[in-house]
C-alpha cells in the first residue's frame, strides 16, 4: 500500500507514493527553504484524509507552524457549478458554524464519503481550521532538548497505534520532523545517537502503518555521519539550488536561473525484487500560477511558469518518428 507525498507530480516520480513502512529522509539546503514546502504538503495531505500527525520541530511553540499548512484546491467541476443565490447562503452559514463550533468532519470531500489519493495544495490558502483540532496532531518540541530520549518514546507512542497485521488497514499514521540535527538543539553534536534513533525509528515503521518524513541539513554533520543517514534512508531526495556562478548550466536551463532542484537519490523497495527505474532524478520545483508545487524534468524543455506543464502532463515523449 502506497501513502501520498500530497504533491502529484512526486506520487508519479516514485510510482504511486511512499510505501507503508518507509523512511523518508530530505536533504535541505541553507539557500533555499524549498523542504519546507515539500514537508507542508505531506503533512497537509495525511490530515485531509484523517489520518493523526506527529510533527517534531526546532521551533519554541511547533504549533504555530500549523497555520502555514495549504488547503486542498477546489477542483475545476466543482467552481464552475452554479448555485442557487439562497442555497449558496446556507451554505455559508454552514460552514461558519463548522468553523466555529469545530464540528467533526471525516474528510475534505465528506458529503460524498470519499477521499482523493493526492491533492492538489493551494499554498495561498490556508487549511481549514476543523482539520487543525481534536486529537489527531500530536506536537513535539526539539528545541534545546539535551537528548533524543523523549522524542524517542513520543514517536514509539505514536507509531504503537498502527499496528501491521494481516487485517484491513484502518488508519495511517504519519511522522514529519523537521530540520532533525538544526544546531539549537542540545544534542546536535550527538551524531552516533542521533543515527541510533533513526536506525531505531525505521525498525518501528516496518512493524506499524506509518510513513515518516525527515528532514536534515547535511552540511552540519561529519561527511561519515551524512552517509550514514543517506544509506539509512529507503527514500532519499534532496533540494538544491542552482548556483549563481554556474554560468553555462545557467545558459543551457534558459528561465531557470533562480531555480531550485529536487534529486531523488533513491526510492524504497520494501516487499519487493522489482526496481523502481525512474525516467529522471533530477527535477526543477516550480509553482505554477503561483499557488501549486510542480516537478519537471530539467532535460526537458523549459516552459513558462505561469502555465508549465508538471511531470505528470510532460514527462514522456508523445511524438513518432518516421523513418
Amino acid at each position: 500500500m502506497f501513502v501520498s507525498y500530497g504533491i502529484p507530480d512526486l506520487d508519479k516520480i516514485l510510482g504511486g507514493g511512499f510505501a507503508l513502512g518507509s523512511l523518508v529522509m530530505v536533504m535541505e539546503d541553507a539557500e533555499a527553504p524549498h523542504h519546507m514546502l515539500l514537508l507542508r504538503n505531506f503533512m497537509s495531505q495525511g490530515l485531509v484524509h484523517n489520518q493523526p500527525l506527529l510533527y517534531a520541530s526546532p521551533a519554541k511553540d511547533p504549533r504555530q507552524f500549523l497555520g502555514t499548512l495549504p488547503s486542498p484546491a477546489v477542483p475545476k467541476d466543482e467552481k464552475s457549478s452554479h448555485r442557487d443565490p439562497d442555497q449558496e447562503k446556507g451554505l455559508r452559514i454552514a460552514w461558519q458554524y463548522k468553523k466555529y463550533f469545530g464540528e467533526n468532519q471525516q474528510g475534505f470531500d465528506s458529503q460524498n464519503g470519499k477521499h482523493d489519493f493526492c491533492n492538489n495544495f493551494d499554498l495561498r490558502k490556508p487549511l481549514e481550521r476543523q482539520f487543525l483540532t481534536g486529537k489527531r496532531i500530536d506536537c513535539a518540541s526539539i528545541l534545546d532538548s539535551p537528548n533524543l530520549v523523549t522524542l524517542q518514546d513520543r514517536c514509539a507512542t505514536f507509531l504503537s497505534q498502527f499496528p501491521r497485521n494481516d487485517s484491513n488497514i484502518s488508519c495511517v499514521g504519519r511522522i514529519a520532523i523537521q530540520s532533525f540535527c538544526a544546531p539549537q538543539c542540545g544534542y546536535s553534536y550527538l551524531e552516533w545517537d542521533m543515527l541510533s534513533l533513526l536506525r531505531s525509528l525505521k525498525s518501528m515503521l516496518r512493524s506499524s502503518n506509518a510513513v515518516a518524513v525527515v528532514t536534515f541539513l547535511p552540511s552540519l554533520l561529519s561527511s561519515s555521519s551524512s552517509t550514514r543517514w543517506q544509506h539509512m534512508a529507503d527514500t532519499l531526495l534532496s533540494v538544491k539550488v542552482l548556483p549563481d556562478e554556474d554560468k553555462e548550466l545557467a545558459t543551457l536551463l534558459t528561465g531557470y536561473q533562480d531555480m531550485v532542484g529536487l534529486n531523488v537519490q533513491k526510492v524504497a523497495q520494501i516487499n519487493t525484487q522489482v526496481p523502481v527505474i525512474l525516467d529522471a532524478t533530477t527535477f526543477s520545483i516550480k509553482l505554477q500560477k503561483r499557488r501549486f508545487l510542480v516537478l519537471e524534468c530539467l532535460n526537458q524543455a523549459p516552459v513558462d511558469g505561469s502555465s508549465g506543464s508538471s511531470y505528470g502532463t510532460s514527462g514522456s515523449c508523445s511524438g513518432s518518428l518516421d523513418f
